[in-house]
């Protein structure tokens, strides 16, 4: 397996806990203390924290900082896989 497709895996594998995480938002019966639960918010808090701390609250209640993790994870994974494949040649 070449380190391309490991950053590839990883990648989507944080796409996936933060989706799940934008979807336990959304489910009140839910229980935050549910093991799947507690794995996915410990999982993406430590990615989702820092870009709540730039972005401003909403009025709304909207929490923005997964749209911008989204975008952020998508740009380092696709610098690295770059970076790698110029390096590779």
């Amino acid at each position: 397996m070449t380190l391309v497709a490991i950053l590839s895996g990883l990648r989507q594998l944080l796409w996936f806990l933060i989706l799940a995480r934008i979807i336990l938002s959304f489910l009140p019966n839910i229980d935050p203390g549910h093991p799947i639960a507690r794995f996915i918010h410990n999982a993406t808090e430590p990615i989702l924290a820092p870009f709540r701390a730039i972005l401003p609250t909403t009025r709304i209640g909207i929490d923005f900082s997964p749209m911008l993790a989204f975008f952020v994870i998508d740009m380092v994974f696709k610098l690295l896989i770059t970076v790698l494949r110029q390096t590779s040649m």
